[in-house]
């Protein structure tokens, strides 16, 4: 029975191939931590499907019950602030919003098989209840100062 994730230095993997490999006999996941870039995570083909099929199922569960329960966004948004407990700070008209736009994002990210839309989405709302949560940094960003500062740039050419 596969336990927590292992964590291994990537040249373990490059010099003792089999026996990091057969680490994942005990472990679901294995950590590489690499000098030069970013971690890897090491999975079985079998692993990452299933993992995408139990995200993929909650993911058409909520969808559905969000869609045809009467009462069931009132339920969703009952149980956010267990999941989420930063959307306190959201105003309750955001929250419903975030409600929305959760399960149509997870259910557009479910049909490409690809969740880093709702991984970016969750970051948004949480950075917005974070200024929420701090009133002096609200009334900064949310004060008119009257003055057009002109069109930003487009930051795929600012380097």
């Amino acid at each position: 029975m596969p336990t927590d994730n292992a964590a291994v230095n990537f040249s373990e993997l490059v010099n003792r191939n089999k026996q990091t490999l057969a680490r994942l006999k005990e472990s679901s996941r294995l950590l590489l931590h690499r000098r030069d870039g970013e971690d890897l995570v090491l999975t079985t083909a079998a692993r990452a499907e299933q993992d995408q099929t139990v995200v993929s199922a909650a993911t058409r569960m909520l969808a559905a019950l969000a869609r045809r329960e009467p009462g069931s966004m009132e339920l969703l948004l009952d149980i956010l602030p267990d999941a989420f407990p930063w959307v306190r700070f959201l105003p309750e008209a955001d929250v419903h919003a975030f409600a929305v736009e959760l399960v149509d994002t997870m259910r557009a990210a479910d049909s490409v098989g690809n969740n880093a839309s709702v991984a970016q989405m969750l970051i948004a709302w949480q950075h917005t209840a974070e200024v929420y949560s701090d009133p002096e940094l609200l009334a900064a960003l949310s004060t008119d100062h009257g003055e057009d500062y002109g069109p930003a740039p487009d930051p795929r050419e600012v380097a």
